[in-house]
């Protein structure tokens, strides 16, 4: 399994931003699909989660101004992120598990990441 994420980019305080993270390749099935960001000189951490029945989970630091989704049919997963502060500037990444062929246990997979600035 592939992934590859992009829409990142420097915006503003209390613009918005759109990333997308596509998985490739054969013989899988996605199960869960989340966001991470990790910022310079700190820990990556969890933003947000999102069930292949479409639950969700968000840090509480998100709540309220990124919304993730995802489309199965295409294996891919978003984050809508609004009304962004600098605290934001991160590099995200995605990650999925997910099942591969009849391996009863998902093995992660992790994306290349992709920068999000936020200047104030």
């Amino acid at each position: 399994v592939q992934l590859q994420a992009s829409g990142g980019g420097l915006v503003q305080a209390g613009e918005s931003l759109r990333l997308s993270c596509v998985a490739s390749g054969s013989g899988f099935s996605i199960n869960t699909m989340d966001w991470y960001r990790q910022a310079p000189g700190k820990q990556r951490e969890r933003v947000a989660t999102i069930t292949r029945p479409g639950t969700t989970n968000y840090a509480d630091f998100v709540k309220g101004r990124f919304t993730i989704t995802r489309d199965n049919a295409e294996n891919t997963v978003f984050l809508q992120m609004n009304s962004l502060e600098p605290e934001d500037t991160a590099v995200y990444y995605c990650k999925v598990d997910a099942f591969i062929g009849r391996n009863p246990y998902p093995t992660d997979y992790w994306g290349q990441g992709t920068q999000v600035t936020v200047s104030s």
